[in-house]
């Protein structure tokens, strides 16, 4: 016997909507207040800098261009290139030549970077420029025999020769750690297999691993290169004119010595920035084989970035109105 069940018609409702979850930000008073005392503090600095007449901007002003100070400014940019460039190329030597398997040589280099790393700078421009105490003339000869060409050492070590030599055999010191560092931190992997392929030693280090070892090498050889640029200054003790020694002129005739001083720091200030831009630069180029994809985005385009995002989200229609 069949039994019929009656299907009663139903209204089907509507779907409920579910509210999208909404995101928290976890609140952190403390950085709030943190960050809040920190530009209250820098709000008073620059408030207390800026409206102090002691420091005398107008001063500042007159003396930052002058022909005295840029021509002290001159020196010390020739000062730091030929110190840097001539100690960088005597530090690859002396790196070389730890790294060799040549017991003399190494023994050599290391007492190299132990004394002139030992000795303070300034000690070391002292000693060189009174080096005609120890050595009043030196000559060119055979040891032991006649000498072919004598020069006194009064005429010939004057105060910027002085400047150059002790600067140059100073950093020379600290590059040939920064090199040999760079250079380990080379896997030897690429030493074996580059011998393998029948290539000579020299060409191994030119070719494949100082390419390498420069992404290690960039980062210090950049802050010894602002050092040396604030270095230079300890060469006025031997009159030197650069950029410090040309407002200790200056102040010493007008008896304005805060403007005149900070008139080198802001000159510093300027170019240690430049420099470090640079730097920044350079680590970028030398980091394009460590990444597998693109290289990370400068200032420049993160700011072009932030822009275009910025627009993009001033153009979008509101939440609601899209949704209707």
């Amino acid at each position: 016997m069949a039994t019929t069940h009656d299907v009663l018609p139903t209204t089907s409702s509507p779907p409920e909507t579910r509210a999208e979850p909404r995101i928290v930000r976890r609140r952190r008073p403390g950085q709030w207040l943190a960050t809040g005392l920190a530009l209250l503090a820098l709000a008073m600095v620059l408030a207390s800098v800026a409206r102090n007449p002691r420091f005398q901007w107008s001063v500042v002003g007159d003396y930052f261009t002058t022909t005295a100070v840029l021509h002290g400014l001159t020196l010390t940019l020739w000062l730091t290139a030929a110190t840097m460039a001539a100690g960088f190329a005597l530090g690859t030597l002396l790196a070389a030549c730890r790294l060799s398997g040549n017991l003399v040589l190494r023994t050599l280099s290391w007492g190299y970077v132990w004394l002139f790393r030992s000795i303070p700078p300034l000690v070391q421009l002292l000693l060189w420029f009174n080096i005609g105490a120890l050595y009043p003339t030196l000559g060119l000869g055979i040891p032991f025999g006649p000498e072919f060409l004598t020069v006194r050492t009064v005429n010939l070590f004057g105060p910027l020769l002085t400047s150059v030599i002790g600067l140059t055999l100073l950093e020379a010191g600290y590059a040939a750690e920064v090199v040999r560092g760079g250079i380990l931190a080379v896997d030897q992997g690429q030493w074996e297999a580059a011998q393998s392929l029948g290539l000579g030693r020299l060409r191994v280090l030119r070719r494949i691993v100082l390419p390498q070892a420069m992404r290690s090498i960039v980062p210090t050889a950049g802050n010894m290169l602002v050092g040396a640029l604030k270095g230079t200054s300890i060469v006025s003790v031997l009159a030197v004119q650069d950029l410090l020694y040309s407002v200790q002129l200056i102040y010493n005739q007008t008896y304005q010595i805060i403007p005149l001083l900070l008139v080198a720091t802001l000159w510093y200030l300027a170019l240690t920035s430049l420099l470090s831009v640079g730097q920044y630069y350079v680590e970028r180029h030398f980091a394009r084989g460590s990444t597998r994809g693109a290289l990370p985005a400068t200032p420049v385009q993160r700011a072009r970035a932030g822009y275009r995002a910025l627009l993009a989200r001033l153009d979008a229609p509101p939440a609601r109105e899209s949704a209707r």
